[in-house]
């Protein structure tokens, strides 16, 4: 067999199995198997394929008709141009988090940190927001997660981009085990913000059946971790502080709601904005804490 005809193999699999547009995955696939580039495959396409190699390609094959993200098949998944490692303890790195990234970086522009103030990356995971900061900002980043098996892949992913120390990671509930004392100027966070209701019966089963759900399902709404973030950030943000979030594409009114409102005994946030990201849905929150 060549390699096109387990191309088109590939892609006749995966397309009965109802994954649309799956050319690239096939290609990824094989491009993991037999340890070359897709432009290698592509000049390469009459070359006849070992049994050991169609095997090795077959066999990922069945998992990806099993809905399995080609990221976990892999191991890894590209963000911000660098490679991370990814498993089903954490969410698999999205375009939406780039997205907040963008608008984090657009605003630091116009209004640079305080010198020697903190940032935290809230519910970390994978570790990719706080990685990033620490590189482009060149900063110490705090990176919190509930999770000690995410944390682990973010131990990892912080070795393989060379942080060096610039990320501390810690496992809390949010900021229950963290001790800020009020000096931190930024907090980016993508919590859970899915319903429970979505994440049992609308999400694609690559989402539903692999990710994990701690890292998706915000309650009935959505909206739980949100509203207790929203709780504790009065607690460590120094006066001035931001928090950018990602949220759900529609949940813009209600976040911008939550952090508008004031709660009894807190600081109040002011210049609440909602981000609209490429495709035009809510994506991002921003608000200043007074």
């Amino acid at each position: 067999m060549q390699i096109a005809e387990l191309v088109q193999l590939g892609i006749s699999e995966l397309t009965a199995a109802g994954i649309p547009d799956c050319a690239s995955d096939v290609y990824l696939l094989l491009g993991h198997s037999f340890g070359m580039s897709r432009t290698q495959l592509l000049l390469g396409h009459a070359e006849d394929v070992s049994c050991d190699q169609k095997k090795a390609f077959l066999t990922l094959l069945e998992r990806r008709k099993k809905r399995e993200p080609v990221a976990y098949i892999l191991g890894e998944q590209e963000f911000w141009s660098k490679s991370f490692l990814v498993n089903r303890s954490v969410l698999i790195p999205r375009p939406e988090t780039e997205f907040m990234l963008e608008t984090v970086f657009k605003d630091l522009k116009r209004t640079p940190l305080p010198e020697n103030s903190t940032i935290v990356d809230l519910c970390c995971g994978s570790g990719v927001i706080a990685i990033i900061l620490a590189l482009e900002l060149k900063r110490k980043v705090i990176g919190i997660d509930l999770s000690a098996d995410a944390l682990e892949v973010a131990r990892k992913n912080c070795t393989r981009n060379e942080t060096g120390t610039n990320v501390v990671l810690v496992q809390s509930d949010l900021f229950e085990n963290v001790s800020l004392e009020a000096g931190t100027s930024l907090v980016v966070s993508n919590p859970p913000y899915v319903s429970t209701h979505s994440v049992l019966n609308e999400v694609e089963p690559e989402v539903g059946l692999y990710e994990p759900k701690m890292a998706l399902d915000g309650g009935e709404k959505g909206l739980d971790i949100i509203e207790r973030i929203r709780l504790q950030l009065p607690h460590v943000l120094m006066p001035g502080g931001r928090i950018f979030m990602e949220i759900g594409y529609d949940q813009g009114e209600n976040v911008a709601e939550l952090f508008r409102k004031p709660v009894y005994g807190l600081r109040d946030f002011r210049n609440v904005e909602i981000h609209k990201d490429y495709a035009g849905r809510d994506r991002v929150l921003q608000a200043v804490i007074s």
